[in-house]
């Protein structure tokens, strides 16, 4: 599996995730081969993380792509029709949003490096992973921007 994730340029986390959520399918089937198995068994256990373990409609998604690739790309075997199961519904959520007084009251707790990474975050429009890889190298003072690289998609982008 590891393998075929590196070969398509998948990020080092969609390998964790995709190896965790495999590990968790072997587990759910007590370890019987995933080539023994089948759209069944991927429906039984999306069932039962929703039924059982009440997870969001995001994490069952990315348990069912972690096990699609895993049957297409990784055993080579057509996993077929999974049919109707379980879906995790979606919460409608209004967003948080800081008031301008509790951006600035977070500002003022914060010094060194935690104020520097949510000052890049906040005023860069940065994901976490984006600010953690940042290196020197990566900012263009004299441009005025800074070269996000391995982003999402693996895509060399600008930040101005």
């Amino acid at each position: 599996m590891r393998t075929e994730i590196r070969l398509r340029h998948y990020s080092p986390r969609t390998e964790q995730t995709y190896q965790h959520w495999v590990r968790r399918f072997l587990t759910f089937h007590r370890y019987r081969h995933p080539k023994e198995m089948g759209a069944e068994a991927v429906k039984a256990y999306l069932e039962y993380l929703v039924e059982n373990r009440d997870v969001s409609a995001n994490t069952q998604k990315q348990a069912l792509n972690a096990l699609v690739f895993l049957y297409d790309q990784v055993l080579k075997q057509t996993l077929g029709e999974l049919g109707d199961f379980a879906r995790a519904k979606k919460p409608k959520r209004l967003p948080v949003v800081l008031s301008r007084e509790e951006t600035v009251a977070l500002f003022a707790c914060l010094t060194g490096t935690p104020a520097l990474m949510v000052g890049l975050l906040y005023g860069s429009g940065l994901h976490a992973m984006e600010c953690l890889r940042l290196r020197v190298k990566d900012i263009d003072f004299s441009q005025g921007q800074i070269m996000v690289r391995d982003g999402k998609g693996r895509k060399l982008t600008p930040m101005y």
